[in-house]
């Protein structure tokens, strides 16, 4: 099986998608790897091994590689003499934010029948967007923290403080602002419109517990990473988060209480549920009075938190073999030809 991790993209997440690429290589050595780079331009270029550093890219060294293009016959490499199939078994989406995990990858994958490890475009849809991730929890039957909702044309007017605010459709913590009183509350709008139009804003709790579990499913059963307990002094910001995508050595589970331990668990089930079958993700928890709340899907995590899982490289390989199929859609013409037929010529 080769293995080609596509990553960098359209997005301000840009540079993170590099730096999980990067680790990643390291993390899956021992598999037969290509990689598949997007330009901020969204031209794709397949870089050698060799080629897989930070000032590759930073650079504009990767401008020199070899050009792909995607159609049927798969990843094809277009030379002078000739066109060159690159031979990929399956994809691992790695791009974060914009282009990855907003569902444009994810269709062109699909409309072109290429076998690709990552969420699928409705579930792209559901947690790219902060708002549709609280409504779907809601309806799965998973709790999250009270928020407000609010775009650039209308500011919430009464706010309890300290509160976050957070662009509605980005991650790894870009934007986001802790907001201590209602002085802070324009200049953290203005931070945050620089990458988005719509925000909400949640209740900022201090000392509350927090838990990461990563996981997906394969052959018909949950695999689990264990459960990490974020070690920090105030909230994860965007350079502390930035390190973190970068991490390949493993992490120390949380001493937690079996029924806790049960109940993330169960929580991440009901998340996963269907609609993310052939990714692998990670849920961030909020745990406050022995409640579990929801505080964020990764549908494409840094480093795909490979730190988390004892075989990380195993668990990959199973979910390739493993992937949702859609049923084939049998189209035969019968609706058109009886219109032809009680229409007559006009419409043959």
């Amino acid at each position: 099986m080769k293995l080609a991790l596509i990553f960098g993209g359209h997005s301000f997440e840009h540079e993170i998608s590099i730096v999980s690429a990067i680790a990643l290589k390291d993390v899956l050595k021992h598999l037969d790897l290509e990689f598949i780079f997007i330009s901020n331009d969204r031209k794709m270029f397949v870089i050698p091994s060799k080629n897989m550093k930070s000032n590759f890219f930073s650079s504009g060294a990767y401008k020199k590689s070899e050009e792909v293009f995607l159609n049927y016959d798969g990843f094809r490499i277009k030379s002078i003499f000739s066109k060159k199939t690159l031979d990929i078994t399956c994809v691992l989406n790695l791009i974060h934010g914009g282009d990855g995990e907003d569902g444009l990858i994810s269709s062109l994958l699909e409309f072109y029948k290429q076998d690709f490890i990552g969420p699928r475009v409705d579930a792209c849809v559901l947690s790219f967007s902060k708002l549709l991730t609280k409504a779907y929890a809601k309806l799965v039957g998973v709790d999250t923290l009270s928020f407000k909702y609010f775009s650039k044309d209308s500011k919430p007017k009464k706010l309890d403080y300290p509160c976050i605010l957070k662009p509605l459709r980005l991650g790894s913590s870009i934007g986001l602002s802790v907001l201590k009183n209602a002085k802070d509350l324009d200049y953290s709008v203005d931070v945050a419109r620089e990458f988005d139009d719509e925000f909400i804003i949640e209740p900022f709790i201090n000392n509350v517990k927090e838990y990461n579990l990563a996981g997906t499913f394969i052959e018909n059963e949950f695999i689990f990473s264990i459960i990490e307990e974020p070690q920090k002094s105030g909230i994860l910001d965007f350079e502390k988060k930035y390190l973190d995508f970068s991490r390949t050595e493993k992490t120390s589970k949380a001493l937690i209480p079996l029924k806790l331990e049960k109940d993330l668990k169960d929580a991440f089930k009901k998340i996963y549920g269907t609609i993310f079958r052939g990714a692998l993700i990670r849920c961030d928890f909020f745990v406050l009075e022995n409640k579990v709340y929801l505080n964020e899907i990764n549908p494409i995590p840094g480093s795909m938190s490979n730190y988390l899982f004892d075989d990380f490289a195993d668990i990959i390989s199973k979910l390739a073999k493993s992937l949702p199929r859609k049923k084939p859609i049998n189209i035969d013409y019968a609706y058109v030809n009886k219109i032809q037929s009680a229409k007559g010529k006009s419409w043959q």
